[in-house]
């Protein structure tokens, strides 16, 4: 998967929410919280896209049906011979 999100920074997040509900952040932590927020979905959205540009659809009866938009991007990427 490209762009993979670093267990650190979920981690990280995931301790700076836990500590919010308990006893409050300091406006450092609250800013740190934000930009770490800010690069996961940044670093997810990547991540999302790659995975959306590589799919290819196929009906039931085996026939792709990948959207052209889709498409177009992998031809662009060499991904495809069509």
């Amino acid at each position: 998967m490209a762009g993979e999100i670093p267990e650190k920074l979920i981690k990280r997040i995931n301790e700076l929410a836990k500590k919010k509900k308990t006893v409050g952040l300091t406006q450092e932590e609250l800013d740190e919280q934000k930009s770490l927020r800010e690069t996961y979905l940044a670093l997810f959205r990547k991540t999302f896209r790659s995975n959306v540009e590589l799919l290819r659809v196929f009906d039931k009866n085996g026939k792709e049906v990948t959207p052209e938009k889709v498409r177009k991007i992998q031809r662009e990427r060499n991904l495809r011979d069509d």
